[in-house]
């Protein structure tokens, strides 16, 4: 049998995916809305007691309707193991919608008409779930969070809160010019201290003893994401440590158009 997600067919989720915003909240020139909202990876039946905030889905998530599922997702995804959660979660993102530029993504970090929808989504999850902890990954992941707590009208929430580097910050500090390696060391470290913290107030799926990262993230260190996280009928190289999607295009627009997908050459079947 193969595990998958039910989706948000079942109350409150059913109310909150038909609500949701579009243009007249996501700029067009800003975000992606061409591709649609992507809300979610995880369980919604009351099971989560881990609450991960993202950023916003990339070119992985657009094919696969869930959150998280690309390189990030697999770095996190060892993350969760290493706290001891393989199925007591439920990640959403800072964005509905996929970011056309770091810019947008800064200058909307408070907007109050995005938030207001986001808002409704976390104050369902610690509702309907025994939330233990919230980790935000990266700078707009956690301005959500304070933005969501400093709401007078939020749900309370009293459980533990981790902000950690997001996953892909080694790539893009050396994108910026940062040398590689002294990124990497500092992502490691910075988890580190993140789960030898979370590990006290989060009540593990499988009990482990803890196990800490080294200076840089290793192939073992990638999880592959379970195959009960996607809607029915994906295939498994889509959950695979393997590169399958990327926008692709002569020229902006035409990247932003097109999302190429291959098959990983070992997992074709001749």
């Amino acid at each position: 049998m193969h595990a998958f997600d039910p989706g948000y067919a079942h109350a409150p989720y059913a109310a909150l995916v038909g609500d949701y915003p579009g243009p007249e909240t996501y700029p067009p020139r800003e975000f992606r809305v061409e591709w649609g909202p992507i809300f979610h990876r995880g369980r919604l039946d009351g099971s989560a007691r881990v609450l991960v905030i993202g950023q916003d889905p990339a070119g992985h998530e657009a094919i696969t309707r869930r959150i998280l599922v690309g390189t990030a997702g697999r770095r996190f995804q060892g993350f969760l193991h290493r706290l001891g959660i393989d199925t007591s979660y439920v990640l959403i993102n800072t964005y509905l919608y996929s970011v056309y530029g770091q810019q947008a993504g800064n200058a909307h970090a408070k907007d109050r008409d995005i938030a207001r929808y986001r808002h409704r989504w976390l104050d369902t999850l610690v509702t309907h779930n025994e939330i233990e902890a919230v980790i935000s990954l990266g700078g707009l992941a956690n301005t959500c969070f304070h933005t969501w707590r400093s709401d007078p009208h939020s749900a309370p929430y009293d459980g533990a809160y981790a902000h950690i580097l997001h996953p892909t910050f080694p790539d893009s500090a050396a994108a910026s010019g940062t040398d590689f390696k002294a990124a990497m060391r500092r992502l490691t470290t910075n988890w580190n201290s993140a789960l030898t913290a979370l590990s006290a107030d989060v009540t593990p799926d499988v009990q482990r003893p803890l196990d800490l990262y080294g200076e840089a993230l290793t192939s073992s260190d990638l999880a592959v994401i379970p195959e009960a996280d996607l809607p029915a009928g994906l295939p498994s190289w889509m959950r695979s440590d393997e590169p399958w999607a990327a926008r692709k295009g002569a020229n902006s627009q035409e990247k932003r158009a097109t999302i190429e997908v291959r098959i990983p050459e070992d997992e074709r079947p001749f």
